[in-house]
């Protein structure tokens, strides 16, 4: 029965991941228990596992081609590509979650193949089309939508294969000896290959400069940590491979405008182009404007022309190397057994184990299968796949393939990787191999076989998407460590490595008596969602930041005509506006404020000691004017004192401003005399009135008290 939108909201979290693929992007939906509802119903078993996650097939959909093909068109992306799995991906997440669902675009090996600027610009599209034509939760670009190298896709494959296989909740009941008890994952996709595995105690420790430290956490907040040797190899995917070895062909004739190469991996008869097309006579590629294959079918040829391909004899710089001189601490397949997806599934099963799913791979039987297939003509082959006699998914393109495929992965497992020839080299699972019972073996006590092709584990399709939202879904969980670490990995070092990735869009620690904050809380979530408490008060505050910032870097003459307009609307005095804004904010006082010149100017003498008047020409009393040219003073007229022996006064108190004088730091008070010669500083009435600037300061003035002329702001 189909859980209600009330059940949705209050247990269930969502999680979208797109792997956009060379060959095509593909929309994968999870969802999981939300973390206080799974502590409820959870048992002692669940509590210390990794959070329990749920997919449908019918919540995964593939479009072709990969979004690298957008590289010189990065504005078409979206409306053309992204657009339709959006749409896949709103019919099925209930809409009162949507805002609340992370959403991850993660490219691999076709996007690692273009150009960085081109990378650069699909990827900043990608992430302003989702966030203009989606709700889905997109806090941070950089870690949402992505490039992801080789090794991130193989550790997070290593994840999904052990949290299916049960490695990492049941150690216990996957006891491959010498206490290891997890798996090795093998990946292959179009462009490139990648291999992730935990190296036994001995080689862990020899090369734990090479490991990933991967940190998750389980349901009752517990941390689980493991040291992962993780790499690829870009080109060695079946499509980059195959490219390779028609390169190879073309060298090996001499020429390279050869117009025909004798090609061993494909069936007798057959005539394709060099991209793998097939061709009728007639064509251009015949007439000799293009070089084109003709099979032999002869597959132990084939298996001798890509043996070459696997660059073995690469100059290895850190041994031991497998692959193109790639160092790769030395694999134990006494425990180190590893499971294989996406083409080692296809090509040893979609074709050739038709009919025989429940059998394990077996080097022996596999081999004389691709022999008898291959070493038939075109003709017998294309009648067979229209009859699907073996099966409906193998169409024309699949049929030409596979010989090269089946080749370039035996040469891979065996003479690359190393895993043991089951069926013809002694293994400890030598007489159960090739059968029914050696899967069921797998399922129960784990797979015991160096290696074993899968596709779905209980139901459930093995890929690294979904090891990217167990670490995701992990990472949610409260921790129960008061100093807790955040779910991610990195370099093998303990604590937050400096190259440290978290599971989520952010990870801040929290302390115990702090409010918990997960990997994927962010300012974005909780300042501008609507469902949260804190979003008006959030919003104010910014605003009240943003208005702080923008009036302290307005200037002072700006600040001080914003003051005289506040107090001809209030009432109030422009100094006791100053004082309130200026005299109690130490930052905000202006620089030529003195001491405690407000202090004093509060305490000192009443207006009855000088009169607002004109300025005179050609008076004396320069020390009370800011102007010497013109007859009427600029905002507030000039005070004129109405005692010459007040002026005096005032003059001597100015010359002893640097003996400290003046500056409300002597014990003895300030005078009234004092005082006006600070009153009719040109700081004190400038731009008090509609906003005028002031004028040039007295040169007298200048002169005497050692002052330079002041620059309108």
């Amino acid at each position: 029965m189909p859980a209600t939108v009330l059940e949705r909201s209050e247990q269930w979290r969502y999680g979208i991941i797109f792997d956009a693929g060379s060959s095509g992007t593909r929309l994968h939906i999870y969802r999981w228990l939300d973390s206080e509802t799974a502590r409820q119903k959870g048992n002692s078993k669940q509590l210390h596992a990794l959070p329990l996650l749920e997919t449908k097939r019918k919540w995964t959909k593939k479009i072709h081609p990969g979004i690298s093909t957008f590289g010189e068109k990065p504005d078409r992306v979206g409306p053309d590509h992204l657009e339709e799995l959006f749409e896949k991906a709103r019919k099925v997440i209930p809409s009162d979650v949507v805002e609340e669902t992370p959403i991850f675009l993660l490219a691999t090996a076709g996007m690692r193949l273009l150009p960085e600027f081109q990378r650069n610009d699909l990827l900043k599209e990608i992430c302003s089309y989702t966030r203009s034509h989606t709700k889905f939760q997109l806090p941070d670009c950089d870690v949402h939508i992505q490039v992801i190298p080789g090794e991130v896709e193989g550790l997070y494959g290593w994840v999904a294969a052990n949290y299916l296989l049960g490695g990492f909740d049941s150690p216990q009941e996957h006891d491959h000896g010498k206490g290891h008890h997890t798996y090795g994952f093998l990946d292959m996709g179009g462009a490139s290959a990648q291999i992730a595995f935990a190296p036994n105690a001995t080689e862990a420790a020899r090369h734990a400069n090479d490991l990933k430290l991967l940190r998750m956490r389980t349901v009752d907040g517990a941390v689980a940590e493991y040291g992962v040797f993780t790499t690829t190899w870009l080109g060695f995917g079946v499509n980059e491979a195959r490219k390779r070895y028609v390169e190879a062909l073309q060298k090996e004739s001499g020429a390279i405008d050869t117009n025909v190469l004798q090609d061993p991996c494909l069936p007798n008869g057959l005539s394709t182009t060099t991209k793998g097309d097939v061709f009728l006579p007639g064509s251009k590629t015949v007439n000799g404007q293009e070089p084109y294959l003709n099979g032999t079918g002869n597959f132990e040829e084939c298996l001798v022309k890509t043996l070459p391909l696997l660059e073995k004899d690469h100059i290895c710089e850190d041994d031991p190397c497998l692959l193109n001189g790639v160092h790769v601490p030395a694999i134990d397949f006494d425990v180190n057994h590893f499971v294989g997806v996406s083409e080692y599934w296809h090509t040893t099963h979609e074709i050739f184990q038709e009919g025989h799913k429940d059998k394990a791979y077996d080097f022996n039987t596999y081999q004389k299968r691709v022999n008898e297939f291959c070493s038939q003509d075109w003709d017998t082959i294309e009648k067979g796949v229209d009859k699907h006699e073996w099966g409906k998914k193998v169409d024309e393109k699949t049929a030409i393939e596979v010989c090269f495929k089946a080749s370039w992965l035996i040469n891979i497992l065996h003479e690359g990787i190393g895993i043991p020839r089951v069926g013809l080299e002694a293994t400890p699972d030598i007489k159960n191999n090739g059968t029914k019972k050696l899967l069921d073996n797998a399922k129960d006590k784990g797979y015991t076989a160096s290696f074993q092709a899968v596709n779905q584990i209980d139901e459930t399709e093995v890929s690294w998407t979904l090891g990217k939202m167990v670490l995701y879904a992990s990472s949610q969980i409260p921790p129960s460590d008061p100093n807790p670490l955040p779910v991610g990995f990195g370099s093998n070092v303990p604590g937050i490595p400096p190259d440290f990735q978290y599971a989520g869009s952010k990870s801040l620690p929290t302390t115990h008596n702090a409010t918990i904050i997960t990997e994927s809380d962010h300012w974005h979530n909780t300042l501008f969602r609507s469902s949260s408490p804190r979003r008006i008060p959030g919003f104010i505050l910014f605003i009240l930041i943003l208005s702080i910032a923008v009036f302290l870097l307005c200037g002072h003459t700006r600040r001080q005509r914003i003051y005289a307009r506040l107090a001809r609307r209030s009432g109030t005095s422009p100094s006791r506006k100053r004082r309130i804004f200026g005299g109690k904010i130490p930052f905000l006082r202006s620089g030529s404020s003195l001491g405690s010149y407000e202090h004093v100017l509060e305490d000192g003498p009443t207006t009855d000691n000088f009169e607002l008047g004109s300025y005179e020409d050609g008076s004396d009393d320069v020390d009370t004017s800011d102007s010497s040219s013109s007859s009427k003073a600029s905002g507030w007229a000039t005070p004129r004192v109405r005692s010459s022996q007040a002026i005096h006064e005032s003059r001597e108190r100015f010359e002893q401003l640097g003996n400290g004088l003046g500056l409300g730091l002597s014990p003895n008070p300030m005078n009234r005399s004092g005082l006006i010669g600070r009153t009719d500083s040109r700081e004190r009435i400038v731009g008090m009135v509609e906003g005028r600037r002031s004028r040039r300061g007295s040169p007298k003035r200048q002169k005497e008290l050692g002052l330079k002329a002041l620059i309108e702001d």
